[in-house]
């Protein structure tokens, strides 16, 4: 029996969102943040079940988180794309690299983003237009700078790594030191 958790927006939506996601904690956070922004949200854990969700819940828009446990989203994304071809596909990834970018766009994938990533970055991507036009509660939302994006990045790696140095350089593709000296300067909030 698949893992899905489904949340219907409280106005009349009509956008659905498919979020293949296997942290349950981000995928639940994903799901009432853009909940609240008029999507009826699916959300699911692993390739099978993403395939599954797609072909019974015909999503509007599927976000993809990149690796998920013991498997890569990538192979699916071509699968998806046939079963949805009108279907905004977003994959999203701690491990971001230009060459999965380019890869995730010629299997069929519409963009890519880094996490973190805030509401405004994430709807304006789904919604393939500029942050601009995306309507977003200001007050709840802050928007970072790319200095701040970092900082956050290194430190939810770090944490992963239970604070461990030289695992989270390595896992970043960072020089040790390079590391060391990012986290000396936490950058301001603006």
């Amino acid at each position: 029996m698949p893992h899905l958790t489904r949340t219907r927006a409280m106005t009349t939506a009509k956008s659905k969102l498919l979020i293949v996601e296997d942290d349950v904690i981000f995928a639940n956070t994903l799901n009432r943040r853009l909940s609240k922004y008029g999507f009826d949200c699916v959300q699911v854990d692993n390739n099978n079940d993403a395939l599954l969700a797609c072909h019974r819940h015909t999503p509007d828009y599927i976000l993809l988180d990149m690796k998920l446990a013991q498997e890569n989203t990538l192979s699916i994304i071509t699968p998806l794309r046939k079963l949805r071809p009108k279907s905004r596909i977003v994959l999203l990834t701690g491990f971001a690299s230009i060459a999965t970018a380019v890869e995730a766009i010629k299997l069929g994938a519409d963009d890519y983003l880094s996490k973190p990533v805030d509401s405004q970055t994430l709807l304006a991507t789904l919604k393939g237009s500029k942050a601009s036009a995306i309507e977003v509660d200001n007050q709840s939302e802050q928007t970072l700078s790319a200095e701040q994006v970092e900082w956050q990045h290194i430190q939810q790696v770090l944490k992963a790594n239970q604070g461990n140095i030289s695992a989270t350089a390595r896992q970043l593709s960072m020089h040790r030191r390079t590391l060391q000296r990012k986290l000396q300067k936490r950058p301001q909030s603006t």
